[in-house]
């Protein structure tokens, strides 16, 4: 909802009668919160500002506000909390794991798909459709996203954990935490929670529990809705789970002799190190810590495997960064109580410099290739040339004839070894080259033939090119390159902001629809902004 940019009808301080309905809407709506907390989350005397605004779709949204940071939002009459909130009061919500890969997917206005979670081994929260939930990510429990289910858990078993699972209202990242202090999740450790006794289990809670359990293999999904248009977001394979209870996932490595806790702590330090050289940048310091785990290292673990810092000798992500501080790989600082910051750190370490992704084993690569699909890529387009009947002369010479398909640097290599070849270099300027009467009739128009007798380097090799009819090359990976004459049809589209805030890509838009399959094409976008500054943004597919 908050994915893009919103706009701000009112921004009013609350009345004294409407804090204290807001203070019996939040207690009707979140029982779980003591008087205490309620009266913590809605002071009875610091400011607390009414915000009233549009949402890009046009929804009306009221916000409310308190210390600079949005702590509630009302749509169509139901209240919802923000992320701030959530940190504060973790437990509020049911809340449901995902993978940290899965976040950019949801703060980009994607829905949480049922492929995506992750099955604790206390199974999932029982919620019912059309609760709201939260979502976090997996080793942190400050939630990162809030939704409303769109099934019950009983229904999410039952469908094997596959279609949409949760409408995404808002995330951290988004238009609605930016509109805050912009801080970051706290690190929060999870709940330990020990497995449900299936014995006890009766009826369909039983059967729905026993399918929990056989869900081995899990497809990460997410699907971005713009009105009516859906979009795949992205897939990631997890290899099948360990029956060790102890294990927790982790998937050690079968033929590595070492304890659990040595493993852990050398795939610590292999996400550390790759996220330092990898993926952490001078302009990210200062860097929280939270985010270097959730954002950086989570994503940095090797496919098949999780990062569980409890189960290395650490135990706690401040113990390990405290230990990496000891060897003078990074400078960590406590900004408040819990919560750390690193400031600096040593890109010259050796530990860094000399760090190398470890290969995966061939084991793993085969269970990696058989369980995912192969990532998208893009066909190459490139221009070429083809050698029309006024021009043989000029190319025969190089054994090329009519229809003959070259490169812009091979027509430039022959076009320079011909004029080499028959001494036409101009002796006084080299710069220059005199033109014999096969270049003359190649590129001279009709009305120069008796006029021009030389030309720069740069201005022959242009008009060759001009002469020569266009062609393009289509490479698809895997396939042979297809090749075919004309030019790259430009289309221009002109994107305009008509009523309502909606944007219109006009009849350009559905001409671009109808020739893509044809062929490549070179694609001009205008938007209203670009114009103004007068730089049109570019694209070509």
């Amino acid at each position: 909802m908050f994915a893009k940019a919103f706009r701000v009808k009112s921004n009013t301080a609350i009345k004294g009668s409407d804090r204290r309905k807001l203070r019996a809407d939040v207690t009707a709506v979140f029982p779980t919160l003591g008087t205490d907390q309620v009266s913590e989350l809605v002071p009875g005397k610091e400011e607390l500002n009414i915000v009233k605004l549009y949402a890009h779709r046009g929804d009306a949204v009221t916000v409310y506000v308190s210390g600079g940071n949005p702590i509630l939002f009302e749509l169509e009459k139901n209240l919802y909390p923000t992320v701030y909130t959530l940190w504060s009061y973790p437990d509020l919500l049911p809340t449901f794991t995902t993978w940290p890969l899965v976040l950019e997917k949801l703060v980009g206005g994607a829905d949480l798909m049922l492929p995506g979670l992750v099955v604790p081994p206390a199974g999932l929260p029982q919620v019912q459709k059309g609760d709201l939930c939260a979502i976090a990510l997996v080793g942190n429990r400050a939630p990162v996203a809030i939704g409303v289910a769109a099934m019950s858990t009983a229904e999410m078993l039952t469908s094997g954990l596959k279609g949409r699972g949760f409408s995404v209202l808002h995330t951290y990242q988004d238009h609605l935490w930016r509109s805050g202090d912009k801080s970051s999740p706290p690190s929060i450790a999870p709940l330990a929670l020990d497995p449900p006794d299936l014995s006890e289990e009766k009826g369909s809670v039983q059967a729905d529990t026993t399918l929990q359990g056989d869900m081995r293999r899990l497809t990460l999904e997410g699907e971005e809705e713009e009105g009516e248009v859906q979009q795949r977001c992205g897939e990631k394979s997890l290899s099948e789970a360990t029956e060790d209870p102890s294990v927790g996932g982790l998937n050690p490595d079968p033929t590595d002799s070492k304890t659990l806790q040595e493993q852990m702590d050398e795939l610590l330090q292999r996400c550390f190190l790759h996220a330092l050289k990898y993926r952490v940048k001078k302009a990210d310091l200062p860097l929280l810590t939270s985010t270097l785990l959730g954002s950086h290292m989570f994503s940095c673990c090797p496919e098949g495997r999780q990062l569980d810092i409890k189960k290395s000798s650490y135990k706690k992500l401040s113990k390990f960064l405290q230990h990496m501080q000891q060897e003078q790989i990074i400078q960590v600082q406590e900004l408040s109580k819990g919560v750390e910051s690193i400031v600096a750190v040593d890109w010259k370490h050796p530990r860094i410099t000399s760090f190398v992704i470890p290969e995966p084993s061939p084991t793993s690569q085969t269970i990696q290739e058989g369980s995912r699909e192969q990532p998208y890529h893009p066909p190459d387009i490139k221009s070429l040339y083809c050698v029309p009947a006024s021009m043989t002369l000029l190319f025969q010479e190089s054994g090329h004839k009519k229809g003959s398909i070259l490169e812009g640097s091979e027509v430039r290599t022959i076009v320079i070894n011909y004029t080499k070849k028959n001494d036409l270099v101009d002796a006084d300027n080299k710069n220059l080259v005199k033109l014999d009467p096969i270049l003359c009739d190649c590129i001279l128009e009709k009305g120069e033939q008796h006029t021009v007798m030389k030309l720069p380097w740069d201005s022959l090799l242009n008009r060759c090119l001009e002469k020569l009819q266009p062609a393009y090359q289509v490479t698809f990976p895997g396939q042979e390159p297809i090749v075919k004459k004309g030019k790259i049809c430009p289309i221009d589209i002109t994107l305009a902001q008509r009523a309502s805030n909606k944007k219109n890509c006009g009849r350009g838009f559905q001409l671009l629809l109808i020739l893509l399959p044809l062929g490549p094409c070179s694609v001009k976008i205008t938007t209203k902004e670009s114009l103004k500054e007068g730089l049109p943004w570019w694209c070509s597919g």
